[in-house]
């Protein structure tokens, strides 16, 4: 065989590994980013139904508040009627009778 040939045949051979390597490498470099993708996606999906989460909290908030202070209201009446039935049991020696006297069975 002439050199021109065996060096054209060559050269031939060097180019087809070459694109082969090419291809495979931008295969691998397809699928990590369509992995990326899907990861990102998935992301993204998170943080939209954290954030959907997140929006609830002060109308959550607002309301527990309210109920908190209901509650609080309440527990002040109540120290303040039982501080009142002590004070009367310590200073009233015939507590039934103010009690049968104030309401006549």
């Amino acid at each position: 065989m002439d050199a021109h040939i065996k060096l054209w045949i060559i050269s031939l051979v060097i180019g087809l590994v070459v694109i082969g390597v090419v291809g495979f490498l931008l295969h691998l470099i397809v699928s990590t980013a369509e992995e990326i993708d899907d990861a990102a996606g998935k992301i993204w999906t998170q943080g939209k139904l954290t954030a959907n989460n997140t929006i609830q909290i002060p109308i959550f908030l607002s309301k527990t508040n309210q109920v908190v202070g209901k509650i609080y209201d309440t527990a002040v009446n109540i120290i303040h009627g039982t501080t009142a039935l002590k004070e009367h049991a310590e200073g009233c020696s015939g507590c039934p009778n103010c009690v049968l006297k104030d309401h006549k069975l």
